[in-house]
């Protein structure tokens, strides 16, 4: 195991603060990252303020604001990761 000074709550509070940047980004309310992505807004906002959010509506407002292929990555090993396709060209080329 690696030491590090980062704990829960530093990573929580980057991934809120991360998600609350893209929100404002993209120019959406609470109320309608809310709606596209049925995390209710008074959890958006907890989540925002506190770092706390369940993990499956992490995913959700993740998945609302970016792609979960790059969290997805994070769970594999370097050989899956190329492995991987990375268009709709590359996928449709192995299938051929």
């Amino acid at each position: 195991m690696k030491f590090s000074l980062l704990d829960d709550t530093d990573v929580s509070q980057a991934f809120a603060t991360h998600l609350r940047g893209l929100r404002k980004q993209a120019k959406l309310s609470r109320e309608a990252l809310a709606l596209r992505s049925c995390v209710p807004a008074s959890t958006i906002k907890k989540f925002e303020l506190t770092g706390q959010i369940s993990f499956r509506q992490l995913l959700l407002l993740w998945q609302s604001l970016d792609s979960l292929d790059r969290l997805y990555q994070l769970t594999q090993t370097t050989a899956d990761r190329t492995a991987l396709p990375t268009s709709i060209e590359e996928v449709l080329k192995d299938e051929l």
